[in-house]
């Protein structure tokens, strides 16, 4: 009876979103390879991510080889809390590591009203590429922040040093002066960037953290400050003219499944993200008439990646005349939480026709270009991270759960009038 029992327990969990033993397998491999990125591309004295890495799991080398992303920083916090559930290291492990970064954001990190710059010295925390102190960026890293929060609750240290970067941070400073709109950031050299968080994009967790913030809030009404433009394609209507990474980005963390908020005729964004991300396998289909080799409807995906041209952000629809036939997996796989049924079969259908010259020791390369027979030799940290975090949340839902236990996202939600 016991057998029957686990049996029982096996398959309801394998069969949760549809998912067999094959798809648990290779979402488990996938995820183990993109969480080493994390663990293995983290400064040991600082706990900072490297923004990318070489796919054999050495380092970059040159300009790019000395710096970390504070957005990828984010996501492997996050992932920290994955590995540690799923017994990839021990919770000590966990525990030693989290300490580390959030001891060094905490104490050593260069700031500014709480903001953290958006490229970082891996080994000391100075300001790289004349980078800013980003809004969006801090925003990722706090997702990270407040996931080990929750997760790690019952130890006190890692709790406060948490809720010490997340409530110094001066959400009201970033308006610069508006009553409702968050700038993209601020430079030392020249002050406040002249763009703001004004139209949909991944912005939603920025305005959720600032609106639900113990500290510093921003009104409410802020929350329906930016535009939602309307976008109709192949029978798909969703709002955002965006690359797809801005459908994915904030609900690795924010649990929208089942959500309204007040605007008009109610916006349901997980199911947003679901019809762009239709919309967007759609749109590649139809790319198949121009370059046969890379698209077609288990190969598909272009959001803002490398490619033989450098770093391209780019997506569709509408579409842009720099698409060359490149293909980004974490398309795909950063919306395996949304669509699992094209999703994953793209994923399968790219490893096992390309194998090792796109899956390496952490994963998916970041693009390739069946068309030319380019494959990046890099990973992007916040592209592996998308990919394991929504892997995750398709399987247990756990990111989203330790997010949402955070008080000030519930809160955040009511003041915005989500129902």
């Amino acid at each position: 009876m016991i057998w029957v029992r686990l049996i029982l327990v096996l398959v309801l969990s394998f069969s949760c979103f549809g998912l067999d033993r094959t798809d648990n397998a290779f979402l488990e491999d996938l995820e183990h390879r993109s969480f080493l990125y994390f663990w293995e591309q983290a400064d040991p004295s600082t706990g900072l991510v490297r923004d990318r890495a070489r796919n054999d799991g050495s380092t970059t080398h040159g300009h790019s080889s000395d710096i970390a992303s504070i957005a990828a920083t984010g996501f492997g916090l996050t992932g920290i809390c994955i590995a540690a559930d799923r017994h990839w290291i021990t919770e000590q492990q966990a525990r030693d590591r989290i300490g580390l970064t959030l001891r060094f954001l905490a104490q050593r990190a260069p700031r500014s009203h709480g903001f953290y710059y958006h490229w970082m010295d891996v080994s000391t925390g100075e300001r790289r590429w004349q980078s800013e102190f980003s809004s969006i960026d801090t925003a990722l890293l706090l997702g990270g922040v407040l996931t080990v929060r929750e997760r790690f609750r019952r130890y006190t240290d890692i709790v406060d040093m948490a809720d010490l970067i997340y409530t110094r941070v001066d959400f009201q400073w970033m308006l610069n002066g508006s009553q409702d709109l968050l700038s993209h950031g601020w430079r030392p050299e020249n002050g406040f960037i002249p763009y703001r968080w004004d139209s949909y994009c991944e912005l939603m967790m920025l305005y959720l953290l600032a609106i639900g913030s113990p500290t510093h809030a921003i009104p409410p009404e802020s929350w329906y400050a930016w535009s939602r433009p309307k976008v109709s394609y192949e029978g798909f209507t969703y709002v955002g003219l965006a690359p797809l990474f801005t459908y994915q980005y904030s609900q690795a963390w924010v649990d929208f499944r089942h959500r309204r908020d007040a605007a008009p005729s109610g916006i349901d964004y997980f199911e947003n993200s679901v019809a762009a991300t239709r919309a967007h396998r759609a749109f590649c289909m139809g790319l198949g008439t121009r370059f046969p080799l890379s698209f077609g409807p288990n190969l598909w995906g272009i959001t803002a990646s490398d490619s033989p041209r450098g770093y391209i952000i780019w997506g569709g629809p509408p579409g842009s005349p720099s698409i060359d036939g490149t293909v980004v997996p974490y398309g795909p796989g950063g919306s395996l939480m949304f669509t699992p049924d094209i999703s994953l079969p793209a994923l399968r259908a790219m490893r096992g026709k390309y194998g090792d010259q796109l899956y390496g020791h952490y994963g998916f390369a970041d693009a390739f270009n069946p068309t030319t027979g380019w494959f990046d030799t890099e990973v992007i940290g916040i592209d592996a991270g998308i990919t394991m975090l929504s892997a995750e949340n398709l399987r247990t839902g756990n990111v989203w759960k330790w997010f949402m236990r955070n008080p000030d996202m519930p809160k955040a939600m009511r003041l915005a009038k989500f129902s």
